[in-house]
This record gives C-alpha cells, structure tokens and sequence, in this order.
C-alpha cells in the first residue's frame, strides 16, 4: 500500500528558465521560493511547482494541465488578459454538480504550455 498523502511538487518542463519565472511571477504572481541556472521552485498556498529545463530530451515537451483554483474566475482572467496573457477561449462552465457549477478556462504560458484557471461557483 503506497499511502500516498498528497501531491507535493509538479514539474513543468520550460526551455527558458528566466523568461518563465518572469510569467509565473509577474502575471500569475505566484512567490518564487528560490531558482538556479536550470530550475525554479514556486509556492502555490503550499503546493509547489517546480519549472526546470528538461534533464533529457523524452522530457521536452508540454507538460500536465496545472489548474490553478481561483475565487473569481471572471475577474481572474480580466486581469491576466490585461498582463497579456493568451487564453484559450474564455471562462465557460464545464459541471455543474447540485447546487455547485465549475468554470474552467485554459491559458498558454510563455513556453507554450496550457494551464488552467478553475473556479467552483455555489448558487
């Protein structure tokens, strides 16, 4: 049994080290923790996002979807389009569970990877 208690890291493969921290701090403004010449640590409330420069060449492609959850995803995306930010069509429901509807809405970060803006909205 493996006991697997949560997700500590996620690794985002970035052929720019600098160009993407300048994304990830300034336009999702997200705490870098440290960096070095190949890799960057980023704090997401206690998550923490690791963007590195492929070890090999089977790992230089984009990466995972991160869905980053926000409290108001409209509002979210107005600032980030604002920042220059290049969505992928624009806040749409994608659930609707009960009383509960989750909005999601898909961007491109500086080295090409789709990522994701996810809110969950109570009526």
């Amino acid at each position: 049994m493996t006991n697997i208690q949560k997700v500590g890291q996620i690794g985002v493969p970035v052929k720019d080290v600098e160009r993407s921290i300048q994304f990830y701090k300034e336009k999702l403004e997200l705490p870098l923790l440290f960096s070095t010449d190949t890799m960057a640590f980023f704090d997401c409330n206690g998550l923490r996002l690791l963007l590195s420069l492929p070890e090999k060449e089977q790992f230089a492609h984009p990466s995972s979807v991160v869905y980053f959850q926000v409290e108001n995803i409209k509002e979210s995306y107005e600032k980030m389009m604002e920042k220059g930010v290049e969505f992928v069509g624009e806040p749409h429901v994608v659930a609707k569970m009960g009383q509960t509807e989750t909005w999601m809405t898909f961007f491109k970060d500086t080295e090409n990877n789709v990522h994701a803006l996810m809110s969950e909205v109570h009526n």
